[in-house]
């Protein structure tokens, strides 16, 4: 029978030779990241050889979950403020109130020179970001939601910053175009459902993805190098186009003006009646002719809309496939009135699109006007194969087919395909 020192001594034994105890820090803090910074913190408590490898974990991802907000800021406040590694990656998510202490996480999260921020606390008004995270010099990735952004005085850039989103937040024109400005090598940006920014000024060389959603009155687009735009402008049902007779003014040149480099083209929301203001040019400085792919709202009865659409297939020689969303009448829709010359350059529409293969058109409410421009593309692309119409009309679909099947086409594979 054993005595009871030599089965301690077996189980002394047993512990050192533990393998897990006895991997490299380097495996040990791979082992935790997969795991929630909660659980990583408990494996303290596996034995004395784990009790600190927490504490150089690069990422750290917070979320309050089902925790009580008192546990959470507890939690917060003890991984920010032992964690003796760098920080590389820090994800911070919570639905309850954290106002009171978030500038106290900021500074200490500051001084870990993150390379990564998302910080997405919903929760409450919105979070003002402190100055001392601008100053991060660090950063490569930040993705803020429900967020105040004013920049400081001193701010000097994001040097590294190659990803920037922004999520429901608040700012100014010439904070916003600072914070681009100064991110020389920002490749990703995307900013969604802002207020307080009339005047929109994106000048970015090196932009390869951009993501505009939101109300803004102007857009001015400095990015040669872009290659994927979605852009939306929200606006109330009573949002028009009204030209002003003597404007030479080109909100298309204006915003898509630089887009050489741009493959694919998403324009959502009023953004094309924007484009539509002002003179529509023929020409646009810069020829797209990488340009394959177009998605637009678009209003059918509104000729300026008609023209800017039809300039935009022009300067993109190469274009493969179009899809149109048909923007849904209002109850108190009346024709728009345009300018005579707006109506005589619709009927001398000739364009040459020897690339486009493939035609879309959603929520086709079965309109003449919707009717007529499929015409003209038909007649417009001799290598179209597939014309397809997503139904959504409550007309006499019977009628609207047969005048799209008696449709001539140029291309003798083009098919019209009503879904």
């Amino acid at each position: 029978m054993r005595t009871r020192k030599e089965a301690k001594v077996e189980a002394t034994c047993a512990v050192s030779s533990d393998g897990l105890s006895s991997l490299p820090l380097e495996m040990k803090v791979k082992i935790l990241s997969l795991l929630t910074i909660e659980e990583a913190v408990r494996c303290s408590t596996l034995s004395s050889t784990w009790r600190n490898t927490w504490t150089d974990m690069p990422k750290v991802f917070l979320c309050d979950g089902n925790i009580s907000r008192t546990k959470f800021v507890t939690l917060v406040d003890m991984v920010l403020s032992l964690h003796i590694g760098r920080i590389k990656e820090f994800d911070i998510s919570g639905s309850k109130n954290y106002h009171d202490v978030f500038a106290r996480w900021m500074l200490m999260l500051s001084r870990r020179s993150p390379s990564s921020i998302k910080i997405k606390l919903t929760s409450g008004p919105e979070y003002r970001i402190p100055s001392c995270l601008f100053s991060i010099s660090y950063l490569e990735d930040l993705d803020l939601q429900n967020c105040i952004i004013s920049l400081p005085r001193v701010f000097q850039g994001f040097k590294s910053l190659s990803c920037l989103n922004l999520e429901d937040f608040s700012s100014t024109d010439s904070d916003i175009q600072n914070l681009i400005c100064f991110c020389p090598v920002l490749i990703d940006l995307r900013l969604s459902l802002f207020e307080g920014i009339s005047c929109l000024i994106i000048q970015a060389p090196n932009l390869e993805y951009l993501d505009v959603d939101g109300a803004f009155e102007d857009i001015h687009l400095d990015a040669p190098n872009l290659e994927e735009a979605t852009i939306s402008l929200d606006k109330d049902e009573e949002y028009q186009s009204v030209p002003v007779v003597h404007d030479e003014k080109s909100f298309l040149n204006q915003s898509l003006g630089s887009l050489n480099d741009i493959k694919t083209l998403n324009i959502g929301g009023y953004f094309l009646t924007y484009l539509s203001k002002g003179r529509v040019p023929t020409k646009l400085p810069a020829v797209l002719d990488r340009l394959e792919y177009i998605r637009l709202t678009i209003c059918f009865w509104d000729p300026r809309e008609v023209l800017t659409a039809c300039s935009l297939f022009q300067n993109a020689p190469n274009l493969k496939k179009v899809v149109m969303l048909s923007h849904p009448l209002t109850e108190d829709f009346e024709p728009i009135t345009t300018r005579d010359h707006d109506q005589a350059s619709i009927q001398e529409l000739s364009l040459q699109m020897f690339h486009l293969v493939t035609v879309s058109v959603e929520d086709f409410l079965g309109l003449d006007y919707e009717v007529d421009f499929v015409g003209k593309l038909l007649s417009w692309a001799p290598a179209l194969e597939e014309a397809k119409i997503e139904w959504k009309g409550e007309i006499d679909r019977g009628m609207v087919f047969k005048k799209l099947l008696a449709l001539p086409r140029v291309s003798p594979k083009a098919k019209v395909i009503v879904t």
